[in-house]
């Protein structure tokens, strides 16, 4: 019985992706819920596993673009053994031949073949990967392409990587010695190399496709740039507050509820309070109107491998510190695991973003569209301020809120951002919700 492999539908929205990896090969047994290989669109990426176990046969090579639905390979749940089973024996009076057992060893020549068989095998397997032009550049150079290190998709060799090769080899024979002019002859390749020019040392460049997250990142922050008016106001908090809490706390907080105790559960309190004061930040322009959420599903930024991602914490006015923290960790093991669905990082009202984790003192968030506001949170560095006309060292963090400013005034801005950092210095007024 044959299992077909699709690429599973992620969203209306989505039409295509790419097949990223294959985590096992052509003809390997694998088990049910075993994962079998990446796709990334561009929103998310998934992990594919198993439906069930079998012998995997491979029809998409991973590097692909291939269509939602398409068939990228089967699961033969019932193999059938590739070779008949060894006959049996012949009758004993067949067994005994009636020629000199030295008669026996003359198909000898047989055995060499399957010697030669391989040396012939990698030229049309070279010839499978490397595309026509490609392939025409390296006849004409004569050039050994197992000495090429291949930079596209599924490690293939580029024209780029052919070239690349070609002026390496050309700058290793300028820098060599050279012979005598009566005794050196030069090869016909590397004379046909030497014609050409070549870029110095430490000037090569490599090329590679952008992935489908990463066109769509760089297509919303355009679009974000280009479709508001956006400006961002800054401020400063003392964490000295929120950080002796969670001190004291984290111990007790990770025994009852199995969490660790960050900073991001804070400051999803706080803007949650912020924005049923200031809901035009939790609003955007939809034409000529204003639409209101009488909810908050707070996006929270997180950094990965393939780029940046947003998934939403639903309805967070009415989570605990410990239901945040818990849907935090939650969408970290689903990234890492590539378990993060589309519906996951839609419906977003508001979103947060921690370049602190990066090192990062300062930086203007961009706008995620259609939304009208984003915080900033940055790394927590120790200062000196002003406390009580004395100069102390405290721990500080510059935030900054960018918002659209066709929405939303400068005045609701400011206030909104020090309502943020009262609560942080404060954070009895978000436990106590006052």
């Amino acid at each position: 019985m044959e299992i077909e492999i699709k690429i599973p539908n992620v969203g209306e929205s989505v039409q295509e992706a790419v097949l990223v990896e294959w985590y096992k090969k052509d003809g390997d047994t694998v088990q049910k819920d075993d994962p079998l290989f990446v796709v990334e669109t561009d929103k998310v990426t998934l992990e594919i596993v198993a439906e069930a176990s079998g012998v995997l046969k491979i029809r998409v090579s991973q590097g692909e673009t291939v269509a939602i639905g398409t068939v990228v390979g089967i699961i033969e749940t019932e193999v059938a053994p590739a070779y008949p089973s060894k006959p049996a024996p012949p009758k004993e009076e067949e067994e005994m031949p009636s020629a000199p057992p030295v008669e026996i060893e003359e198909p000898g020549p047989a055995v060499v073949l399957p010697e030669k068989a391989p040396t012939e095998l990698p030229l049309p397997e070279i010839r499978q990967v490397i595309p026509p032009s490609v392939r025409r550049l390296v006849a004409e150079k004569n050039i050994d392409v197992t000495a090429v290190t291949g930079t596209g998709p599924g490690n293939r060799i580029t024209k780029g990587d052919v070239l690349l090769y070609l002026e390496q080899a050309q700058a290793a024979v300028q820098v060599s010695e050279p012979a005598p002019p009566e005794t050196r002859k030069l090869p016909v390749s590397e004379s046909e190399i030497s014609s050409e020019p070549v870029s110095p040392v430490g000037e090569e460049i490599s090329r590679k496709p952008m992935s489908p997250i990463r066109q769509r990142i760089a297509s919303r922050l355009v679009e974000a740039k280009q479709n508001t008016a956006m400006l961002t106001t800054f401020n400063e908090i003392d964490m000295s507050r929120t950080m002796d809490i969670r001190t004291q706390f984290k111990e007790s907080f990770r025994e009852k509820y199995g969490v660790s105790l960050g900073f991001m559960s804070f400051f999803i309190k706080a803007c949650v309070d912020a924005l049923k004061e200031f809901p035009e930040i939790n609003a955007f322009i939809d034409g000529k109107e204003i639409v209101y959420h009488h909810y908050h599903h707070i996006g929270v930024a997180m950094g990965t491998a393939r780029g940046l991602v947003v998934p939403v914490i639903r309805n967070a006015e009415t989570l605990s510190f410990a239901q945040l923290e818990q849907a935090i960790v939650d969408y970290v093991d689903k990234i890492k695991n590539n378990r993060l669905e589309l519906s996951d990082l839609e419906g977003g009202t508001f979103t947060i973003s921690n370049g602190g984790v990066f090192g990062s003192l300062l930086s203007t968030p961009i706008l995620n569209m259609p939304q009208s506001g984003i915080l900033g949170m940055h790394k927590i560095e120790k200062r000196p301020v002003v406390v009580d006309d004395e100069i102390k060292i405290r721990p500080m963090m510059y935030v900054a809120l960018s918002y659209d400013h066709r929405i939303v005034d400068g005045r609701e801005a400011v206030t909104f951002l020090v309502r943020i950092k009262d609560d942080i210095e404060n954070p009895e007024r978000i436990m106590m919700e006052i």
